[in-house]
């Protein structure tokens, strides 16, 4: 009979006996009063919240929120709800996984003993022969660690949403800082909140654009379509880089072994550039030269123009530059960034229950679209949704897509124009000469008037001789600067034809106010459409505010008083972005490899001057008793003298019972 048929101990199921299935008592808890220490750990936070809470608002806003009243009971019962579920949550799976590993593990202990062929001595002199490399448990290692990181990974998800829980309760509404805290909030690019086209009064739109530069990516990220030299110029950069970084630790280390002061943040950045030339050079002919000192120039002239992929009629296994790529591409350095970014996002929606639909992966233009439906028909849809758009942007593609925005909006401000003008058109026409129907007919009517009772007595031009630089639409836009032209914003612009808009639906009212001749009709219909373009044109993002790197588009439509597709998506883009990103961090406060204050020798000052002579340590020495100066008095002449030097470290002398004694 086998391990395998052997009963295994029965479960016990019961609400209240320890260490039972099912059970809310454990026997390693020795028969603690869970519940009231539970009870204490609530209440002192609820206390906490409310302590702050009374801190912060005024008196006359306390005197209107029942603060002990029903807002404590509310925090107590959210924090006991979001405490519970998390500890539950993280018995029940480690308990679960525990047992599975246990009792695999009895089952080949029970094998090793009971199988008649292989007694237990011999499977111990396998171990010992085979080594650690052979017979080990290091699956069984990585099992408890993958469970272990899951754990965690629970807990963290947990603590977040009762973070966002919190912040949403503490504010009353939901506002940006709710999506993306810490130190990832500056890369958000565009956060708009909008109400639903369809349902203004009860759902929300929200757009979130996050952009991650390519120096804050813990992964890099290539094209597909980036030839084998460039990335092996890159890895030789880098390395470069690395090199030059030791060099300037060890110098920094140096200066501080010396005594010296350190070097300061624009000493470094010199010290780097000057150690450049001890790498690399510009002479790009010469075989010789310092480039190519870790790659040969031959073997960089073989990766000429050489892409992802080789012509079938040109392909030899025993070329060299097959070769070259082929130990390029097993380190899948031209896949791995967006690879892994994929695998961080769709991982998270999974563990976090946002589950998605539709999902189109474009590999090779560095670009993923994540739908949570199919369909893209806002009537069709429910009103708790998002989409995810993922790309990848270099230097290139960001110039095209300036390009194309410049065309799009030069467009929208041509089209609105020529509404403007048929409007004004028919404006004029519907006037009669004989009735005043606007101020520009009231001023031609005292034209003259105006020029003979005003202007000709001051000595003043008149109004239609005046230059008019004021459209009445905009302001005057001033001159452009080098920052303006390599960096349009359109704010002026956008502003101009939203301004348009505006007026020319007031205008039409005026015009026709209950009439609905068919110039009206036609014009409206071709404004609402205009103006609808328009504002999906200005919710996309402006391409000038992008940096190359990797552009996280995310489309949320959420009902206003449930929030559940906000609340979840904050929580997986702050996940993403901590698992992608390294955040921002300045360089000056990240240089210091060792701080001088910790090193040096005169850290423990004292009131009692330094002791710089011989014959001043001989009268010292000489009042106290000899067991005592005899010493010291043999240690000041062996050490080397130097003045202006307090020596802070510990001195031993000998006690009575010949024990040594720090001196103090």
């Amino acid at each position: 009979m086998g391990a395998i048929d052997l009963p295994k101990s029965p479960n016990v199921f019961h609400p209240e006996k320890p260490s039972a299935v099912g059970s809310r008592n454990s026997l390693a808890q020795e028969y603690r009063d869970q519940q009231a220490e539970v009870n204490l750990l609530l209440e002192e936070e609820t206390n906490k919240v409310i302590h702050h809470l009374t801190a912060k608002l005024p008196k006359d806003v306390l005197e209107r929120l029942d603060v002990m009243g029903g807002l404590k009971e509310k925090l107590y019962n959210y924090f006991n709800q979001n405490y519970q579920n998390m500890f539950n949550r993280y018995m029940v799976t480690s308990e679960d996984e525990m047992v599975k590993k246990v009792r695999n593990f009895i089952d080949k202990e029970e094998t090793k003993v009971l199988t008649r062929y292989t007694p237990k001595e011999i499977a111990d002199l396998l171990d010992a022969v085979g080594g650690a490399d052979k017979f080990n448990t290091g699956e069984v290692e990585k099992s408890v660690v993958n469970m272990y990181g899951h754990l965690q990974g629970h807990i963290q998800r947990g603590v977040n949403e009762l973070e966002t829980h919190t912040n949403s309760i503490l504010r009353q509404k939901t506002d940006t800082g709710a999506f993306v805290r810490g130190e990832n909030a500056y890369s958000i690019v565009k956060c708009a909140f909008k109400d639903n086209v369809i349902k203004p009064k009860t759902v929300s739109d929200v757009k979130l654009s996050v952009n991650i530069l390519d120096s804050e990516l813990i992964s890099p990220i290539f094209h597909y379509q980036v030839t084998v030299e460039f990335l092996v110029k890159d890895l030789l950069a880098k390395h470069i880089i690395d090199s030059i970084d030791k060099i300037i630790e060890q110098v920094k280390d140096e200066r501080i072994d010396k005594g010296l002061e350190e070097l300061s943040d624009g000493e470094i950045i010199f010290a780097k550039l000057n150690k450049v030339e001890q790498f690399t050079d510009d002479n790009v002919d010469e075989a010789k030269s310092k480039r190519y000192s870790i790659m040969a120039k031959t073997l960089m002239e073989k990766l000429t123009d050489l892409r992802a992929e080789i012509d079938p009629e040109t392909f030899d296994a025993l070329n060299i530059r097959e070769n070259i790529k082929k130990i390029i591409d097993m380190e899948n350095i031209r896949n791995r960034g967006f690879n892994t970014a994929i695998n961080s996002i769709t991982s998270i929606l999974d563990t976090s229950k946002m589950g998605y639909q539709y999902i189109e992966n474009l590999k090779n233009g560095r670009e993923v679209i994540i739908r949570e439906y199919e369909d893209t028909d806002p009537s069709n849809l429910p009103d708790e949704r998002y989409s995810i758009k993922l790309r990848y942007f270099d230097n290139a593609q960001l110039i095209e897509d300036r390009k194309a925005y410049d065309v799009m909006m030069k467009s929208f401000e041509t089209e609105v124009q020529h509404l403007w003008d048929c409007l004004e058109v028919i404006y004029q026409d519907s006037k009669s000469f004989f009735r005043i129907s606007d101020f520009s007919d009231l001023a031609r009517k005292n034209k003259n008037r105006i020029r003979k009772l005003i202007k000709e007595k001051n000595g003043e031009p008149l109004y239609e001789d005046i230059a008019k630089v004021w459209d009445e639409i905009s302001f005057v836009k001033p001159a452009e600067t080098e920052v303006e032209k390599s960096n349009r914003t359109y704010i002026w612009e956008k502003d101009r034809v939203r301004t348009r808009i505006i007026r020319m639906r007031e205008k039409m009212k005026r015009m026709w106010d209950f009439l609905y001749p068919i110039e009206r009709r036609v014009m409206e219909e071709r404004l609402a459409w205009v103006e609808k373009e328009y504002y999906r044109f200005d919710y996309m993002i402006n391409p000038y505010h992008l940096q190359p790197g990797l552009l996280l588009d995310v489309d949320i439509t959420s009902i206003k008083r449930k929030k559940v597709t906000l609340d979840a998506m904050a929580n997986v883009l702050n996940e993403f972005l901590h698992g992608v990103s390294k955040g921002f961090s300045d360089a000056a406060f990240a240089s210091f490899s060792r701080r001088r204050s910790t090193v040096r020798e005169d850290i423990n000052q004292s009131f009692s001057a330094p002791v710089e002579e011989e014959e001043e340590g001989t009268v010292v020495a000489a009042a106290r008793p000899k067991a005592i100066a005899a010493p010291r008095v043999a240690a000041k002449a062996a050490a080397p003298k130097r003045k202006g030097v307090v020596d802070s470290r510990a001195k031993k002398k000998p006690s009575r019972g010949g024990s040594a004694l720090s001196e103090i």
